[in-house]
This record gives structure tokens, C-alpha cells and sequence, in this order.
């Protein structure tokens, strides 16, 4: 997985191994608009850092590998906290679920074509119905709903389709860390300039799942709400995995210097 983005200097740190970066939202914004305008630079996913994450991906790659670049900003509280208590400045908390609808807007002003890579094909059903409303004028390349199979055996067929469709912005939806794993893995031969991996931001937006309410996400219980909400899937996460994933946050953090293109391994 590698990571270097360097359209400006970024406050970084290093969270048990996991560069984030600390950028305003309208900054990420942005960085997205000017790659997909570049033809010089290589694809770009934007990432999302939570406890999730840090559970599954903890390893510095030892090179970077690849024309793709991760730009992995703090999404989940803790990273935001942690960020604050280690610069003495607000760490910006950016969520796939609010970029995602700034970046259709982006993709709708700009006519560049966006493709959904993953859910079901229920929620793309009820994902076009809210599409059509909200963005009329955004330019679908397609929606693929992969069954875990498919990913498994089928995945460059799955990516020509994609890059014959002519997709210049994938949304990945596979959840944590199959996603982040395919567009390491997948994501250049798709042809797409810029991904997000947004696990159930597509729900949100499909209207299949109701989000937390303002209060809670500000108060960092946004997990609390999701946890409630679907006890069985999401138990393991924030119960067993999540204390986990917190104690190496609160063991290992670093300020690092701008110039560092070192970035967590997909492993």
C-alpha cells in the first residue's frame, strides 16, 4: 500500500504503524479534484482510519509498490482525539459517509464517471432510486454487486468490466479489509483515478440504513448507535477487535516528518 501524497505538506502521524493524515475537508476535496484532472500522476484511494482499520492493517511496507496512493485520513474518534492530544490542534474526523456525497457532487459538476463495486443488489436498487433524486445529472458507469466468489476467482474480469465501462471514480463497498485489499490489489487495472473504499456509506445513502444522529457522531458514539442497531454483525468489532485496536493506538503514536512516503501494507 502505497502512500505519498504530495500536492501539499500534510501534519502526519503514525498510529501502531498507519500514516494518517490530517487535511480539511475542502482540502481532500481538493487533492481528489486535481488527480482526476492529472495525467502524470498515478490513481488515488482515499482511505478511512478507525479502530477497524487499525485492527486489521498495522505493518510499514518496507517500499512502495505500485502507481497507487493511499491518502488515509482519521475517520473514527479516537484517531481524531489522538491526533488532537499529540499536535494540540483539532484533528478533522472525515468519514466516508460525509465525503461520499461531496465527492458525487464533485464527480456531477466535473462529468466524470462514477461506478459502485460492491453491496447488494437490493441496495442498488434503492441506491438509483436516491441517485436519480439527489444527483440527476451524475454519470453512472455501472454497478457491480460481486459475490465473495466472484472476488475470489473473477476479480480481473470484474476490473476489465470495470475499466471498459469507462469509470473514473470506483466506490468500493466490501467492507473492511476485503476492500482495501481489492483496490490495492485490483484498483489501478480498473482505469478508475480515484477510489473510496466506504464500507456501508452506500446504505446511508441508498436509505437502506439509518446513520447516527448528529449528536452521537460528534460525541464519538456513532459505534455505540451502529452497535445497537445490527447487534449480531457488529459485536465482534466493537467489543472484542475494537479494545484491541485501541490499546496499540494509545501505545504507538508518532509525528512524522511531511516527507515520509511510507505507507501501512495490505496484509
Amino acid at each position: 500500500m502505497n502512500q505519498g501524497i504530495q500536492s501539499a505538506p500534510a501534519v502526519r502521524m503514525a498510529v501502531s504503524g498507519t500514516i494518517v493524515e490530517r487535511h480539511e475537508f475542502d482540502e481532500v476535496l481538493s487533492i481528489i479534484a486535481s488527480r482526476l484532472q492529472s495525467t502524470s500522476q498515478g490513481c488515488l484511494s482515499v482511505g478511512s482510519v478507525n479502530l477497524d482499520h487499525l485492527f486489521h492493517f498495522r505493518k510499514i511496507a518496507a517500499a512502495p509498490r505500485g502507481r497507487l496512493e493511499w491518502l488515509l485520513l482519521a475517520d473514527g474518534m479516537p484517531i481524531a482525539w489522538r491526533g488532537k492530544l499529540l499536535t494540540g490542534e483539532p484533528w478533522p474526523r472525515i468519514t466516508e459517509a460525509d465525503l461520499l456525497p461531496s465527492l458525487l457532487e464533485l464527480a456531477e459538476r466535473s462529468g466524470q464517471r462514477v461506478g459502485f463495486f460492491g453491496g447488494s443488489a437490493g441496495t442498488h436498487r434503492l441506491l438509483t432510486e436516491s441517485l436519480a433524486t439527489r444527483h440527476p445529472t451524475l454519470a453512472i458507469s455501472g454497478m457491480w454487486a460481486p459475490t465473495p466468489d466472484d472476488i475470489e476467482s473473477s476479480s480481473e474480469h470484474l476490473a476489465a468490466a470495470i475499466r471498459n465501462a469507462s469509470t473514473d471514480i470506483l466506490i468500493v463497498s466490501l467492507g473492511k479489509p476485503r476492500q482495501e485489499r481489492w483496490v490495492d490489489q485490483h484498483g489501478c487495472a480498473t482505469g478508475a483515478r480515484v477510489f473510496l473504499p466506504c464500507g456501508g456509506a452506500i446504505d446511508f445513502l441508498a436509505g437502506a440504513t439509518n446513520r447516527a444522529p448528529g449528536w452521537m457522531q460528534k460525541a464519538g458514539l456513532e459505534w455505540l448507535y451502529r452497535l445497537a442497531s445490527e447487534p449480531r454483525r457488529l459485536a465482534r468489532r466493537y467489543l472484542l477487535q475494537g479494545p484491541i485496536a485501541l490499546l496499540r493506538a494509545a501505545r504507538a503514536v508518532d509525528l512524522l516528518p511531511p516527507h515520509l512516503l511510507r505507507g501501512p501494507a495490505i496484509e
